[in-house]
């Protein structure tokens, strides 16, 4: 058997039982040219090396091959199916999971392939090493949830390992771990006769044996440990018996164990929710390819059981080896009051043709154990809804870091998650009593009556008109309480950081900055409210809460009567530049409004001009204190003294002209990267089961397409935001009040008179389109008569000269 280990840490190539002496020299003599070019260029690699390299090692039918090096792209398709070939030509791979811990969402490619054995790192006491990179997978979203990874952990930290002219030397890191496992998977193997080796060894097999064999440790959660620290005897008892078969990777899932089933542990199922996500794996030792024989099944241990509603989506074709089983879990309506545990089994049966020699196909039945907390329905006030539709990352687009500061890491690739880089965030709101529920899809899809905010945080993509219409309608008419924490946009600092990629050829530049301010302008324009272009960095401190304020943006326009909270920053803008460099220049610091807090009908709306203080990213100091305070207000009309004290009212509202606020890119084709431009709404399977498949709550099927900026826009409104032009932005225009103004004009500038009215902003949903109705139905009748009389004359016309 032959293993190859490919990594810039460990060049090692192991030879057990082999009869090809000449294969080993050429493929030692292949990686070690390899692997000098690699470390002569700094270590950058492309992904025709790797291909030459896999290509070499299925030509050679190589055993197992680990792989000590990756990356966060897991969309470079030529990489990713060569790995599906590597693994369907029966090559077990393992592969490090990456070094970019303690940061979640962090996995590298290949280690993050179902089919691929990834491996995380521990220190000598089976603590998770803090370069360990953490799950959750996040191909999955924003219509999914992620895979548990990785799959095992293996001692990484401090390892004793050869220098590469003479001596040892000390090696930490994931890309040490991984060998460790590889030569634990060689050990594995060497306890198959060889003559049944063909028949049982494949990529599946050796990871149910790894997963199933592995020793849980005390205290990191599964998207830090997988199954566990790699077990070298329990995984040879299981394979010393093994027979093939197929089996769900976790093949349980115990909401009562806490803390390794977080984040599910931390937040009971309840009804009226969306579905709460779980995404298994499944593994199927029976061949290469099998296939889901019938729909998944869910079997309840009590009667209590029957109040859980699942609905699967899994992988029909499993290949190579692996699939995948995700379960859409939701408390029906009458279990709003119901609290205790449920639990039961998910059973699901799969079949692989039969293998050589065989004529029946080969069929297994895998077991997933569920085991969960339900509790009543929590009051309206302490729901929260999360916004992960409108989230856009890396890969596919250059989507950059929230804050310029950070230099060594400009993508932002750890998926804007409450489980991934948001989760200090989600485990402070559960600690606060609020309970977190993640919304995929688009704002018509859930129900503003059940929630007390809707969090939008760091979001990148634009918005459906409906969504805007309904939002406005959300907030000041349902009373949903509307949370934004925005990010920086610079059209001049997006150029500038423009930069060449070796690995595809080509110059790379921002699709957006940190968030997208031009769409989110267009979504708080009913309410009066526009973010600047501004980048704004600093220390404040409200109340004795000090924060930083990093590369955020400033607030331009906000209605009389609202309350805005301004604090002298640097503007790094126009130079491009981060705040160090602005501090050494001796640039004078200015007020800017970052804060603003308003009522609006019977919601509440709070807008900050940052989020790197909830991104555990980069962050340097929390604002959770501030967001606290905003849940409050927003949720429950909770207003803190200080921030709203008499001192930060507007007794005139804060306006920019609309050729001065932040304009789209216009050389950024953004079909390529949205989940909204160039595509239909509706309603996917991480909503409420009533919605499915729909376009949202009270929406007609309209057939329509958002439009890029620049093209022109048929619009389908009801009346609100119906004013689109040609023009470069797709923003819809509303004007200021001014005497004299028609009820038309009235209808699009309430929120620049002195006052709200709601009761004539919900009589104008109908009043002006019935006004226009009944005009249009008088005029088409008067036509109509006129037509007539005029038809009538000129029968008795012809009749009377027919008689002459």
């Amino acid at each position: 058997m032959i293993i190859l280990d490919m990594g810039p840490l460990w060049l090692v190539l192991l030879l057990v039982r082999t009869q090809n002496v000449l294969a080993l020299h050429q493929i030692l003599k292949f990686m070690l040219s390899v692997f000098l070019l690699m470390h002569s260029l700094l270590q950058v690699s492309y992904t025709s090396w790797f291909l030459d390299a896999f290509n070499y090692a299925i030509a050679i039918n190589m055993d197992v091959l680990n792989l000590s090096i990756g990356g966060p792209d897991y969309l470079d398709l030529p990489f990713v199916e060569k790995v599906w070939e590597i693994t369907a030509n029966n090559i077990i791979m393992v592969s490090a999971i990456g070094n970019d811990g303690p940061l979640y969402g962090t996995l590298n490619n290949p280690a993050d392939q179902s089919d691929v054995i990834g491996v995380g790192g521990i220190d000598y006491s089976d603590h998770i090493a803090s370069f360990s990179s953490r799950g959750m997978s996040t191909w999955e979203i924003p219509h999914g949830y992620g895979r548990v990874k990785p799959d095992v952990v293996a001692y990484g930290r401090e390892i004793m390992g050869s220098k590469i002219s003479t001596g040892c030397k000390q090696l930490s890191g994931t890309s040490v771990a991984s060998p460790v496992v590889a030569g634990v998977v060689c050990l594995l193997v060497s306890i198959i006769p060889e003559n049944r080796r063909k028949e049982i060894l494949n990529p599946a097999s050796m990871k149910q044996a790894l997963v199933e064999g592995a020793a849980k440790l005390v205290g990191p959660n599964m998207y830090e440990q997988g199954a566990g620290r790699v077990d070298l005897l329990e995984s040879f008892e299981i394979l010393k018996s093994y027979q093939p078969r197929a089996s769900i990777f976790p093949s349980i899932l115990d909401y009562t164990n806490c803390p390794y089933t977080w984040p599910f542990c931390r937040q009971a199922l309840y009804s009226g929710a969306m579905p709460v996500i779980f995404n298994a794996t499944i593994l199927n030792g029976m061949g290469v390819i099998g296939y889901v024989q019938s729909p998944p099944t869910w079997h309840p241990s009590t009667e209590e059981g029957n109040l859980l509603r699942i609905h699967f989506t899994y992988s029909e074709v499993i290949w190579p080896w692996t699939g995948y089983l995700a379960l859409h879990m939701q408390i029906k309506e009458e279990g709003a009051h119901f609290s205790g545990v449920i639990e039961g089994n998910v059973t699901v049966r799969i079949f692989s043709p039969p293998a050589q020699g065989e004529k029946t196909a080969r069929t297994s039945t895998c077991v997933l154990q569920l085991k969960l907390n339900v509790v009543p329905t929590p009051p309206r006030s302490k729901r929260i809804l999360w916004d992960q539709f409108h989230s856009i990352k890396y890969p596919p687009g250059y989507i950059p870091r929230d804050s310029l500061d950070v230099r060594n890491d400009i993508l932002d690739w750890h998926g804007d998650h409450l489980h991934t880089n948001f989760h200090i965030m989600f485990n402070m709101l559960r600690d606060a009593g609020y309970y977190v529920e993640t919304l995929g899809s688009p704002f018509t899809c859930f129900d503003a009556s059940h929630y007390g905010t809707l969090l939008l945080v760091d979001l990148e993509d634009e918005y459906f008109q409906e969504e805007i219409e309904k939002l406005r309608d959300d907030v000041i008419n349902t009373g949903l309480g509307l949370a934004v924490f925005a990010e920086w946009y610079n059209v001049d600092t997006m150029v500038k950081m423009r930069f060449f990629d070796d690995n595809t050829r080509s110059w790379w530049t921002p699709v957006t900055g940190g968030a997208n301010i031009p769409a989110l302008n267009d979504l708080l324009e009913p309410f009066g409210i526009a973010f600047g272009d501004k980048i704004l960095n600093g220390d404040f401190s409200v109340d004795g809460e000090h924060s930083r304020y990093a590369s955020g943006t400033d607030i331009v326009r906000f209605p009389r009567d609202g309350y805005i909270h301004s604090f002298p920053f640097l503007d790094s803008s126009e130079s491009g530049a981060t705040q160090n460099v602005l501090l050494n220049s001796g640039m004078n610091k200015a007020d800017s409004p970052i804060l603003g807090l308003l009522d609006a009908g019977e919601g509440h709306i709070a807008v900050y001009g940052d989020s790197n203080c909830l991104d555990s990213s980069h962050m340097v100091t929390n604002c959770y204190w501030l967001l606290r305070k905003i849940l409050d207000f927003t949720g429950s009309n909770i207003k803190d003294p200080v921030l709203f004290s008499e001192s930060a009212k507007q007794d005139v509202p804060l306006y920019e002209d609309d050729n001065r606020l932040p304009s789209r890119r216009t050389d950024v084709n953004y079909t390529l990267y949205s989940a909204v431009t160039g595509k239909d709404l509706i309603c996917r399977s991480d909503s409420r089961f009533e919605v499915w498949g729909t376009k949202g709550y009270n929406l007609h099927v309209r057939g329509r397409n958002k439009i890029m900026p620049g093209h022109h826009v048929i619009d389908l409104g009801r009346g609100l935001n119906s004013t689109f032009g040609s023009s470069r932005s797709t923003r819809p225009k509303f004007t200021k009040k001014r005497k004299g103004d028609s009820l038309g004009n009235r209808y699009f500038s309430l929120l620049y008179r002195d006052e709200l009215d709601v009761p004539e902003l919900v009589a104008s949903h109908w009043v002006v389109p019935a006004i226009v109705a009944v005009t249009g139905f008088v005029l088409i009748l008067s036509i109509w008569r006129i037509h007539h009389k005029r038809r009538r004359r000129r029968r008795s016309a012809s009749g009377r000269l027919a008689n002459l």
